[in-house]
């Protein structure tokens, strides 16, 4: 497994919930206006975009677990 030097220093921001729960709520607002564009979408293009861009979003939630999960 590769050290993350990164995620050491996002402890203070993972470990504070209001923060944390702010961030939560920006991902889920942002998730949600890209499946809304996802419905909408015609092109290709715009709909791997989309799919992109929600996958990426999605694997930020998890960002805490994975910080946590380095600390043990």
């Amino acid at each position: 497994m590769t050290e993350k030097p990164w995620l050491s220093k996002l402890k203070p921001f993972a470990y504070n919930n209001i923060q944390w729960e702010a961030f939560i709520e920006m991902i889920d607002a942002q998730i949600e206006m890209n499946v809304r564009k996802l419905e909408a979408s015609i092109e290709p293009v715009d709909i791997y975009r989309a799919q992109g861009a929600v996958m990426s979003l999605k694997q930020l939630k998890y960002l805490r677990d994975e910080i946590v999960k380095g600390d043990k």
